[in-house]
């Protein structure tokens, strides 16, 4: 016996569907970014310890803004090569809602808000917080961004995903 579905009918189930479909797709949306965010820091943390090496993008040596491109690049997001062009990809957001994840831009140069230095955010616990970065004396490694000179160095901070 074959059943008829009034038009009104499909309608409402299309629009059912629709309704479930983009539901469902927030909370998946919010584990991948999560587990992108997990990759992306998990990856620059595999590089502790790289010595600092200008224009360098290997395990040999590599620079601030090659350790952003490597990291991202593991989640499929590409990036600029220099620190400068990476400083204006992403949602700008402050210094106090800074996430891990987030990359975080610096003036180290003599031009006081011109981008020469990069990092990646790795914890923001209670306004402590932690980034990952080439350092041109310690390589790559971590420090705390309201330090005294990284708190008068911070240019921008941006979320790319």
């Amino acid at each position: 016996m074959r059943t008829i579905i009034s038009s009104t009918s499909k309608f409402q189930l299309l629009f059912l569907v629709f309704i479930v479909l983009l539901s469902s797709s927030c909370s998946s949306s919010r584990k991948v970014r999560k587990k992108n965010i997990d990759q992306v820091v998990s990856t620059a943390k595999s590089f502790h310890g790289t010595p600092y090496r200008f224009g360098g993008t290997t395990r040999a040596g590599m620079d601030c803004s090659a350790l952003l491109l490597h990291s991202f690049s593991s989640v499929g997001v590409t990036l600029p090569r220099t620190s400068e062009a990476q400083s204006k990809i992403g949602r700008r957001v402050t210094v106090q809602s800074l996430k891990k994840g987030d990359v975080v831009f610096f003036a180290t140069g003599r031009k006081r808000r011109q981008v020469t230095h990069a990092g990646i955010v790795t914890s923001n616990n209670r306004g402590n917080i932690q980034f990952i970065h080439a350092s041109t004396s310690l390589g790559v490694t971590e420090d705390a961004i309201n330090s005294d000179y990284w708190s008068k160095k911070f240019v921008v901070g941006r979320r790319v995903f």
